[in-house]
């Protein structure tokens, strides 16, 4: 990597979630960073914290100790309307349920981002059907969700996420719902989108998911018990433009 600002830094970040008796530590003393072009896999047992530290990587949710930069600046210390204009622009995040509007069409979805951060609604439709084109779905951006198969739905959300040149690309389990060829397909998409320069944080169970990742980092009981480059000898192959 030739930057040296790291797109995310994640410095000592604790996580406890309620007080006294009840409280439960959902993450400690967690500290990794990802540099731009990077993509760093999370792997951990259910319950360990990797949605957790998505979340607070997100600025979806809040440190209780630590801190956590994108692009150098520290989400703990922007107010609401920051924060909110800092995720609009920087950071696209793909859930795990997608999240996609069934009201809107697949272009719709994708501009939405850009409508809501200002942009002229011919501008932002042209920005999303070239993204959705690049993703293999050109002759699909007037479908609904509903009409859409699983892996088609995930590249929309994938185009949702990245679209208005994001530079953090945070994606929760976002194959667990789909076979392991279409599932790898939604992997390989957020590989080449690293490659043009984003960095990509992927919570994923599957072994062979993280092998795509430039590095994997474990956690277990809320804390990271180790961290390991994946397999530099595996072979990446470029995405085709017309995946199902």
């Amino acid at each position: 990597m030739t930057s040296t600002t790291p797109t995310l830094e994640v410095r000592g970040v604790g996580r406890t979630y309620g007080s006294g008796r009840t409280s439960v530590a959902a993450l400690a003393d967690v500290s990794f960073s990802v540099q731009p072009g990077e993509l760093v896999a999370i792997m951990g047992p259910s319950g360990s914290g990797k949605s957790s530290l998505l979340a607070i990587a997100g600025g979806l949710d809040r440190v209780t100790e630590g801190q956590v930069l994108v692009n150098g600046s520290d989400l703990g210390v922007l107010d609401a309307r920051a924060l909110a204009r800092l995720r609009r622009r920087t950071i696209g995040y793909v859930f795990q349920e997608l999240n996609l509007l069934g009201t809107l069409t697949a272009e719709e979805n994708v501009a939405l981002p850009l409508e809501l951060d200002g942009a002229r609604p011919t501008m932002a439709a042209s920005q999303a059907r070239a993204l959705l084109g690049e993703l293999g779905l050109a002759e699909l951006e007037d479908r609904f969700p509903d009409e859409l198969s699983g892996g088609e739905q995930q590249r929309v959300a994938i185009a949702r996420a990245v679209v208005g040149q994001r530079r953090l690309l945070l994606a929760d389990e976002p194959t667990g719902a789909l076979d392991s060829l279409t599932g790898e397909a939604v992997v390989r998409l957020l590989r080449r989108q690293c490659d043009n320069g984003c960095a990509a944080v992927l919570v994923t169970h599957d072994a062979r998911l993280a092998a795509w990742a430039d590095r994997v980092v474990f956690l277990r009981d809320g804390r990271m018990v180790d961290q390991t480059a994946a397999n530099d000898d595996l072979d990446r192959p470029s995405v085709p433009g017309g995946l199902t």
